[in-house]
């Protein structure tokens, strides 16, 4: 792939931008010229948008052994592509439905612990506290289950 530049725009505060798309995702930045040839000279002559340079960092921190630039450069590439293989869902709506039906479900079928006691003592008439307690309510997940 290779760096998509267009020029001509200035800016308020006076200095030129071009808008450069990054060779591994496509990403296209607003950018000074000074600024695109620094990133350029940190990675082989490719333009790398910030997020991408960050993962190529994050390639170098990970490998187990001292690798180039490069290298993490295309492993991210290779590791962006597979991701993006995979897609979206056909249906995202339908895929939302399914996972909180899922969720539900699993809350329905999952055993149910004893209810336990509450955390605060109640006060006693004897210390000069009243009988009135703070009942509990009932789940509303029994409701749904019939």
């Amino acid at each position: 792939m290779s760096a998509m530049v267009v020029t001509g725009e200035t800016v308020i505060g006076g200095g030129e931008v071009e808008w450069a798309a990054c060779e591994c995702c496509g990403l296209r930045e607003e950018c000074t010229p000074a600024y695109i040839d620094g990133v350029r000279a940190r990675h082989g002559g490719r333009w790398v948008c910030g997020l991408c340079s960050e993962a190529v960092k994050d390639e170098i921190c990970r490998a187990g052994r001292l690798i180039s630039p490069e290298e993490a450069l295309t492993r991210h590439a290779i590791f962006r592509e597979a991701f993006r293989s995979a897609g979206p869902p056909p249906d995202p709506a339908a895929h939302l439905i399914a996972a909180v039906r899922h969720i539900v479900r699993r809350g329905l079928e999952s055993p149910r612990a004893p209810r336990s006691t509450p955390a605060s003592p109640r006060r006693r008439p004897s210390q000069g506290g009243g009988t009135t307690a703070l009942s509990r309510s009932g789940s509303c997940f029994s409701a749904l289950a019939r």
